[in-house]
């Protein structure tokens, strides 16, 4: 794993416990990591807070011993502080309660009451361990903390809410910021966890990074540092069927799909692209189009003339394709070829009713990027948002791109890639239409199809930020040089 990468880990609470147990281990005491760890909450309140009251709420374990240490600090620095612990001060155990007894102030009960003339409030009751909902007064209090809509700074993750998989259990308080250390957990990157975070922070507090290299990482926050080491770069001496021959299959009724999905196929560097559409409708691709080839297909819809063509690497079907036998015939037709294929929108809903079928049919690689109705339509499978689309990946033996605010990218191997760049003006038709066209083009020129898949989105992403407010589907193509010349400014960016 290169250092780009370790940076870009996503930690589940076992594996966080597994560095930390490695860290101490190696010599740094847990009482050194949980005073760190209070410091850097500490550094990130007075950076954001000018003084004020604040109250402290502390848990009875890990997450509890951090909040001691914060409540000492702001006290230290002039801070008029509350604190209310969980339980009994005598029931603490290990480094919380060396921190309990460095407090030697007041600790009044958790309760409700505590919020009264607070003005910022430090949620230092549970971490990303929780496992079960709150209940009794942790309840309550957190209840009373979202009725007052108070600031809150949250330590590790707002109390309430899973660490591995950004799921609220029952309720949890928004914050304004919260702290973690070392390294995001899955729920700073999911939804609804990701927005109910507000702004995070990941702190150093002295764990070694070399702790990683006994540590079993599966998933990722995307980011040029998991993939820029194999994206495509012309060479000097190279042509245009070196970069790759993309063919986008047209509808021919929603023709602005596959022109939306051809322009960003060649925007991101595909060398030539080319889109087969109905006869009937061959004049308004072909008008619209000047870089884009534009070749009639048969009334029957069948592919194999075009597909003679060997130099032809990757296909993209569904963008306006509509729902029909015929789609279903082109998709099969495609896969058939074992070459690269993305399968977009209605090449996915086609297969709702037997989607063993298409699975079957998956013969080379092979990119799925459904939004979440055309993703319940192909996969019955539970769990949270990461868990399913590992598993439909493994199902299906595709890489599975499963659209939204948190994107997430797995493959059937079991790895997987969590978005966080894509903004919300994205919400707009076409978008997606261009997603699966910058994935094609990426396959093209020969990227793996996980790693295209992850610089696709991220790609998609950047474009859309970058343009701002406003934005249109057909806006997107034209931000590519613009990012590409960002991305390929430095060996490896973050």
């Amino acid at each position: 794993m290169n250092v780009f990468a370790q940076d870009l880990a996503l930690l589940t609470t076992t594996q966080m416990a597994q560095a930390d147990q490695a860290a101490i281990r190696s010599g740094v005491s847990g009482i050194a990591l949980m005073e760190a760890a209070g410091v850097a909450v500490t550094t990130a309140i007075t950076q954001r807070w000018s003084r004020r009251p604040v109250t402290v709420l502390c848990g009875p374990g890990n997450n509890g011993g951090d909040g001691f240490v914060v409540a000492r600090h702001l006290r230290a620095a002039g801070w008029p502080v509350s604190l209310g612990l969980l339980g009994d001060k005598a029931l603490l155990a290990g480094d919380a309660a060396h921190h309990a007894q460095l407090w030697g102030d007041d600790i009044q009960p958790l309760s409700p009451e505590l919020l009264n003339g607070a003005h910022l409030v430090i949620d230092a009751l549970f971490g990303a361990g929780l496992s079960r909902p709150l209940d009794g007064v942790a309840a309550a209090t957190i209840a009373a903390l979202v009725d007052r809509k108070l600031p809150v700074c949250a330590v590790d993750v707002p109390s309430g809410l899973d660490g591995n998989n950004g799921q609220i259990m029952g309720l949890a308080a928004p914050a304004s910021v919260t702290v973690t250390f070392f390294r995001k957990k899955p729920a700073h990157v999911l939804m609804p966890g990701r927005q109910l975070c507000g702004e995070l922070v990941v702190a150093d507090i002295g764990i070694p990074d070399t702790v990683l290299a006994d540590v079993p990482i599966g998933a990722y926050q995307n980011g040029p540092g998991l993939w820029l080491s194999h994206y495509p770069r012309p060479s000097l001496d190279g042509h245009k069927y070196q970069r790759g021959h993309a063919l986008i299959v047209g509808g021919r009724i929603m023709t602005g799909a596959a022109r939306l999905a051809a322009t960003a196929c060649a925007r991101v560097g595909a060398g030539l692209v080319s889109i087969a559409a109905p006869a009937t409708v061959w004049p308004v691709y072909a008008a619209s189009m000047t870089s884009i080839m534009v070749h009639p297909m048969h009334e029957s819809g069948a592919l194999d003339d075009i597909l003679s063509d060997g130099r032809i690497n990757a296909l993209l079907l569904g963008p306006g394709a509509g729902v029909s036998d015929q789609t279903r015939r082109q998709v099969l037709q495609a896969l058939a070829t074992a070459r690269a294929v993305v399968l977009d929108a209605d090449a996915i809903s086609v297969f709702g009713s037997d989607p063993q079928v298409l699975f079957k049919a998956i013969a080379g690689p092979c990119v799925l990027t459904p939004h979440e109705g055309e993703f319940n339509r192909l996969f019955s499978v539970s769990g949270h948002k990461l868990e399913r689309a590992i598993k439909a990946a493994q199902i299906s033996g595709a890489v599975v791109v499963l659209k939204g605010a948190d994107t997430v990218i797995a493959a059937p191997d079991g790895r997987a890639i969590v978005n966080v760049n894509a903004p919300s003006t994205l919400a707009t038709g076409g978008t997606g239409d261009v997603l699966a066209g910058l994935i094609t083009g990426l396959m093209a020129q020969g990227m793996e199809a996980f790693d295209a898949a992850a610089a696709g989105v991220w790609l998609h992403g950047e474009a859309a930020t970058l343009f701002g407010p406003g934005l249109l589907s057909e806006d997107l193509p034209g931000m590519m040089p613009r990012v590409l010349r960002r991305l390929l400014r430095h060996k490896v960016s973050r």
